[in-house]
């Protein structure tokens, strides 16, 4: 068993993390585990048990509930991959492992293990598929990265056989000194002898910027290079020199490293005046200054007007609560590039285009040097090329010319995938650009999932454009029953939403693809890609599919694009999502008779509930994404308005009477020109925005006043007959048309 130890002793020497693999049975790989770890000095307060085991002598965690490693460190954690395979767990305990630590992993025979079927493929066989249908690939290609691989040892449970030992034949490494504080820097000496590498050093110095209002600071970073270490020293730094610091994340765990660091500063100078205090659960004072956090929910109306904004892992957050921040003084976003537990790229991707157009001077930083771990550490290198998280489109030169006439439509397998690791890493790095979290479970179930399949365009044989596509619909009557009396049903969004919300039992009967995510190369955007991608995906799809789908976060950018290639709003949700932070669209594009008849069905109770959802649950929506739901939605509204009725909105268009002795008329009117307009051009789109947020979101003047940026309530009052009277030109009958002539 000397070999645990000797695999913990060139961690250390080399301040590099290790893999132990354990392979056989669940009972010889837990009890080998046990006696692994005797050897070596790590002592079991400082190991956690990743698993479901009856018993453990470690502190156990069940693998659904890994990610509350994340923030902590450790120098061991045993991974119990026996019973499920879960790459999201998988990603979470490399994330934990500390320097000179050891990751144990316990696992079935590796040349079996492929074939084999877990609790985790029992989440990926989505209805109608079963888990036989699950293909392995992820384990098959796990397998082989662990062993091609360097610093992983493997080792046969049942036997005791070392089948690779892991050891490294390195020279030891230079303890690299603590770096200097920069010249003329604004921050106390101690933020920077508290760093741990130059890197670290110059993020915080970065932060200086924080100090003068006007500037915001983008600090980038892989997992585990320090960078919310880096955002407390400057938190701390800048609440001593006065200044309100607001802290704000996706939950207080993912800043308390922030808090901890500043706390630390603080006290070391003699600063620290105050800590939890009652007011604010989470604050730390100072004589003159505070770090306070508020969660991002509550961050974005920037409560009690901070003199600065530090966001932790802004890539968690939505792009629509990121640009909340802008309205502050200064703000600094930190983000994780490549984090363990999934990347997100909304942040870079979508967010920084609001950034560079805000009234901030933009300032950039990155993060390279681990400071757990040294530089090249084997086990993050295997990580990132096990659960693909580096992974990156192709480079800009390889796909410049690429337009809708030259590129190759191709209708991608797992097993393309597996066998060609550059298109793999092309299409999943641009999946990770297309998405605001990424996760290793969805690289497991591009890989395996039964109901899952990409299709992609290719300029030369790179990837320039991509579709994951997952099979939704085909339900049996008992599946469709079970349903609709509130069982859910794993991976058929859109019929669920369909039957269980909306009360369509029929609706898992059609079989349709939902457009799980689509991606085109950030260097090629704007020319077609994505239309030509959806056009070709319909084309293949049209004789053997009844509907086409899809579901997410509603933007007037996204709706328009959804739109313009085919697609019609059928819902749109009544709360938010909490990741993209906006509210859910679900779109079809009908295929068959089958196809069609669904979508109809749902377009039409679509426009016969949204004047109730628009006064009510949707009354806060924006107004051009409301403009852009209802013009994207098929048919027209009947209008059904009596002689008096027709008398009344003539009465709006020419002034003679308001708005609130008769809206039923004004409304229909409102829905008529959104959803199927007789000139499109009859209105600005200033004029619709007051009809979607006045008449049929029932907005009060003030408000509608505010939003529209109208001089007073009385000039924003008299523009809604300008945008009335078109509509009853363009709609009305001879009752309406001889009261317009009455009065004009």
């Amino acid at each position: 068993m000397d070999y645990a130890a000797r695999l913990h002793a060139t961690a250390r020497t080399h301040n590099e993390r290790r893999v132990l693999v354990l392979a056989g049975s669940p009972e010889s790989t837990r009890s080998r585990a046990v006696e692994a770890l005797d050897t070596t000095d790590i002592p079991g307060s400082d190991t956690r048990y990743v698993g479901r085991a009856a018993t453990t002598p470690w502190d156990p965690i069940d693998p659904k509930h890994a990610d509350k490693l994340l923030g902590t460190t450790q120098q061991a954690v045993v991974l119990d991959m026996q019973d499920a395979c879960q790459p999201n767990a998988l990603g979470c305990a490399l994330g934990t492992v500390d320097g000179g630590g050891l990751l144990v992993l316990l696992t079935p025979p590796l040349d079996d293990w492929p074939d084999r079927r877990d609790d985790f493929d029992e989440s990926l066989a989505v209805p109608p598929f079963d888990r036989d249908q699950v293909i392995g690939y992820f384990r098959r290609r796990l397998v082989w990265t662990l062993r091609q691989h360097r610093g992983i040892a493997i080792v046969d449970a049942e036997r005791g056989t070392v089948d690779k030992d892991g050891i490294i034949d390195i020279p030891p490494r230079l303890s690299d000194p603590s770096p200097d504080p920069p010249t003329d820097h604004e921050f106390p000496s101690a933020a920077y002898t508290a760093c741990r590498t130059d890197d670290q050093r110059d993020a915080v110095a970065a932060f200086e910027c924080l100090d003068r209002a006007g500037h915001a600071l983008v600090l980038e970073a892989d997992r585990g290079r320090g960078k919310s270490s880096a955002a407390g020293l400057a938190a701390g730094s800048l609440a001593l020199a006065g200044n309100d610091v607001l802290v704000t994340a996706p939950q207080y765990r993912a800043a308390g490293e922030v808090f901890a660091r500043a706390e630390e500063l603080l006290t070391e100078v003699g600063e620290l005046a105050g800590r939890d205090s009652e007011r604010e659960p989470h604050r730390i004072e100072t004589e003159t200054g505070c770090v306070r956090f508020v969660p991002a929910a509550d961050a974005t109306a920037l409560p009690d007007d901070p003199d600065c904004v530090v966001v932790d892992e802004a890539a968690a957050l939505p792009v629509r609560r990121l640009r909340s921040f802008l309205g502050a003084d200064s703000v600094a976003f930190a983000t994780t590039i490549h984090g363990y537990e999934g990347a997100g790229r909304g942040f870079s991707v979508r967010f920084r285009d609001d950034l560079d157009e805000s009234h901030h001077t933009v300032h950039d930083q990155h993060l390279g040097t681990p400071i757990r771990y040294a530089p090249a550490d084997p086990v993050e290198v295997w990580g990132f090329r096990a659960l693909c998280l580096d992974a990156r489109p192709a480079v800009e030169p390889l796909v410049a010319d690429a337009t809708p006439e030259t590129v190759e439509y191709r209708r991608l397998s797992s097993a393309d995938l597996l066998d060609d690791e550059n298109l793999l890493r092309e299409v999943f790095g641009l999946l990770v650009l297309a998405h605001y979290r990424t996760e290793p479970n969805d690289l497991a179930r591009l890989l395996d999932a039964p109901n899952v399949t990409p299709r992609a365009l290719l300029a030369d044989g790179h990837v320039v454009s991509v579709a994951l596509l997952a099979r939704e619909g085909a339900l049996s009557a008992d599946r469709r029953a079970g349903m609709y009396e509130g069982e859910r049903v794993r991976g058929n969004m859109i019929p669920d939403v369909l039957t269980s919300q909306l009360r369509d039992e029929a609706a898992g009967v059609p079989v349709g693809y939902r457009v799980l995510r689509i991606a085109t190369h950030p260097d090629v955007r704007s020319r077609g890609l994505g239309s030509r991608l959806l056009t070709t995906i319909r084309e293949e799809f049209e004789s053997s599919t009844d509907w086409l789908g899809v579901g997410y976060g509603a933007t007037p950018e996204l709706l328009g694009f959804w739109d313009e290639n085919g697609f019609s709003a059928v819902h749109l949700s009544v709360t938010r999502n909490d990741r993209s932070g906006e509210h859910s669209a679900i779109m079809l594009d009908p295929l068959s008779d089958a196809g069609r008849t669904l979508h109809d069905r749902h377009a039409k109770w679509f426009v016969e509930r949204l004047p109730g959802m628009l006064s009510d649950a949707l009354a806060d929506v924006d107004a051009d994404v409301i403009r852009a739901t209802l013009g994207s939605l098929d048919g027209a509204v009947p209008l059904e308005l009596s002689d008096w009725e027709w008398r009344a909105a003539a009465g709006v268009a020419t002034g003679k009477t308001i708005l609130d002795i008769s809206p039923r008329p004004i409304v229909r009117l409102a829905l008529r020109h959104l959803i199927e307009p007789a000139d499109r051009d009859a209105l600005d789109a200033q004029q619709e925005r007051l009809l979607v947020r006045r008449v049929l979101q029932h907005q009060p003047w003030a408000t509608v006043t505010d939003e529209l940026d109208f001089h007073s309530v009385a000039t924003c009052k008299r523009t809604l007959p300008d945008a009335v009277r078109p509509l009853v030109t363009a709609f009305g009958d001879e009752t309406a048309r001889d009261e317009l002539a009455r009065f004009e």
